[in-house]
């Protein structure tokens, strides 16, 4: 069973799943849904079917500080709607601190144009979302 990994914006959202052993993450799609809860969850709902998804782990928008930020009220919401929808489900929020900025230092690196960024980077921010969720279950198994 794959871990759904989500980085939940206003307009874009990055989807990143693990493989089939839980071991790595990979980008899958930034769903475009313009604030629409439920466009968004419909999507998400396929993905679910489609993959076999049996954890998912939510981006926490948390500032440099530890503190929580206006973001992550609406993400709270949203984790709130995540955990109705499915129940049977195990949801887990995780920090996703600086997930954005090493987001866009990999495609710097890369030298991905800068048009081509905003198709990507949350996309990519959920694969490092779930990259900390991955790394933080290995570490606790030590």
């Amino acid at each position: 069973m794959r871990i759904l990994g989500i980085d939940y914006g206003d307009v874009r959202v990055g989807i990143a799943l693990t493989d089939p052993l839980g071991i790595t993450a990979q980008g899958v799609e930034t769903i475009h849904y313009n604030g629409k809860d439920k466009e968004l969850l419909k999507r998400i709902d396929e993905i679910i079917q489609q993959y076999g998804v049996s954890k998912i782990v939510l981006g926490m928008p948390i500032n440099l500080k530890g503190e929580e930020t206006v973001r992550a009220q609406k993400t709270k919401m949203f984790l709130h709607k995540l955990k109705c929808k499915y129940p049977k489900i195990e949801i887990i929020a995780v920090d996703e601190r600086l997930t954005t900025v090493q987001a866009h230092k990999t495609m710097n690196e890369l030298e991905i144009k800068n048009g081509k960024k905003k198709d990507i980077v949350d996309t990519l921010s959920a694969v490092y979302i779930l990259e900390t969720y991955i790394n933080k279950k290995i570490d606790s198994n030590y």
